[in-house]
């Protein structure tokens, strides 16, 4: 067996694994679903209010926005539905000692602690960000073009590669300090600013929100991508900075994993 061939049998397994846990609760997997109904519906609010007012903002309509508020659901369900579950258990393990497990198994630990576990009824947010964007066509009256949505596909990896290797970072600093939740919390509430085009935002702000915390990246650039407005320029320079993004992680994860004295020592 391959090496990849290895890792996707992993994946396989821990998402039956997580499918399994989350079918012997199924009254909270049904009212997990509900909220997330419910905070669709909370999210939309904001814009639908601002847009009562006006017919644009910053040069977007309100389907254009719908189509950036459609991204930050899918990238807010990748996020809380693979990303957040599994790493956040690594600062507990790091703090009791429980990582050394992880670290004597044969396979690349950060690979392990990334797909340890899954929440399934997320594919709600899947089914919500979905509806949104056939509404926000809709109302444009257009669908995207071929290319467009390969070019959105290729931004949507790198989003998804973005938000974990922010979220790597952030977790390696639980080698260093004993608490890392306020940088979570700090993380999740900037995530949130995701949902508004990035122009909507001036002077440094807009500035940190490209560049500092890449956000335009994750969630403007790859719905421009799809209402065909991205520059060949602005999606290269998009998907180099993922990939810079990736390497970064993965160097400071595997430096992090040296300052590991694990609970026996």
């Amino acid at each position: 067996m391959s090496a990849l061939q290895k890792y996707l049998a992993l994946v396989r397994v821990q998402i039956r694994m997580s499918l399994t846990t989350a079918m012997q609760y199924r009254t909270e997997f049904l009212l997990k679903g509900v909220m997330t109904l419910f905070w669709v519906a909370i999210t939309i609010a904001p814009l639908a209010v601002v847009y009562a007012q006006r017919s644009e903002v910053a040069g977007w309509s309100y389907p254009e926005a719908l189509v950036v508020l459609g991204w930050f659901s899918l990238l807010k369900a990748v996020l809380e539905g693979g990303v957040t579950p599994s790493l956040t258990a690594v600062v507990e393990g790091v703090r009791t000692g429980a990582l050394d497990f992880v670290l004597l198994k044969p396979a690349d630990a950060q690979f392990l602690v990334s797909t340890a576990k899954f929440e399934p009824w997320r594919v709600i947010d899947f089914a919500a960000s979905g509806a949104i964007f056939a509404y926000a066509f809709h109302r444009l009256g257009r669908w995207p073009r071929a290319h467009e949505l390969l070019l959105a596909a290729a931004l949507l990896v790198m989003a998804i590669l973005l938000l974990y290797s922010i979220w790597i970072l952030v977790v390696s600093a639980s080698f260093w300090v004993v608490r890392v939740d306020n940088l979570s919390y700090l993380f999740g509430s900037i995530f949130d600013a995701g949902r508004w085009p990035i122009s909507v935002f001036r002077g440094a702000l807009r500035f940190a929100l490209t560049f500092v915390f890449p956000l335009a990246l994750m969630t403007t650039y790859p719905a421009e991508a799809l209402l065909g407005r991205l520059t060949g320029v602005s999606a290269a320079l998009a998907l180099a900075g993922g990939l810079a993004f990736a390497v970064m992680a993965r160097l400071v994860w595997t430096r992090a994993i040296r300052f590991y004295t694990s609970a026996s020592s």
